[in-house]
């Protein structure tokens, strides 16, 4: 099969860039909207940048109407009319139903927190609150939008943050920051309404990089 992506349909472009990169991570971001009303929604486009600083970004995609989600209404910077600031929460087992609820579309301004039963916790120092409920919780100040397509159905924007403070459940890290995926039990998304545990060890590999991998 080869395919011209100008042939395809925006939603079959969708359909297959969901099918071929799997498993992806989830964040579920938590943002405030400058009036200080809460918001909280998955996104598995979604991955680190780098560690100096250290940066992570996720791609909320715009509307059916070319309008921006209200996560990137209000994560984006202060100077287009955002506040900023976001906290990325690793999606576990333990809450897995509760954040696939987050992504009911609701009025802006409507707390998905309320509707999930997720609780929400203060962070250390950003606006939007954390997610008592994820294992893992990086606080993120805004450092860039990057939109592919502004104002268009479907067009792609990626926001860049800057980590400015992490917080960690007990017992998922150990004094040399090695994380225990057991203990963090995330989950990730595959095509379709397919996910992904990773706390089972059966489900799990490790080898080698470079020229040892192929001594195996």
């Amino acid at each position: 099969m080869e395919l011209d992506p100008r042939t395809l349909s925006v939603a079959e472009r969708y359909k297959l860039l969901i099918g071929v990169i799997v498993p992806r991570p989830i964040a579920l971001v938590s943002t405030i909207s400058p009036d200080g009303r809460p918001n909280l929604a998955p996104f598995s486009f979604f991955n680190g940048v780098g560690s100096n600083p250290m940066t992570v970004l996720f791609c909320p995609a715009n509307n059916a109407d070319g309008s921006e989600k209200d996560t990137l209404r209000n994560a984006k910077p202060v100077s287009e009319g955002g506040t900023g600031e976001f906290v990325v929460n690793v999606a576990s087992e333990a809450y897995e139903r509760r954040m696939a609820a987050c992504a009911e579309p609701l009025g802006y301004g409507e707390s998905e927190f309320a509707l999930s039963g997720l609780s929400p916790l203060p962070s250390a120092r950003v606006r939007p609150p954390r997610v008592l409920e994820s294992p893992v919780s990086l606080e993120c100040r805004t450092l860039q939008v990057i939109r592919t397509n502004p104002g268009q159905p479907s067009g792609g924007n990626i926001v860049i943050g800057e980590v400015v403070h992490v917080h960690a459940e007990e017992g998922v890290m150990n004094e040399r920051l090695h994380t225990d995926p057991a203990k963090l039990a995330a989950i990730g998304r595959m095509g379709g309404s397919g996910y992904v545990r990773t706390a089972g060890a059966a489900q799990r590999f490790e080898m080698p990089m470079g020229r040892e991998a192929l001594k195996g």
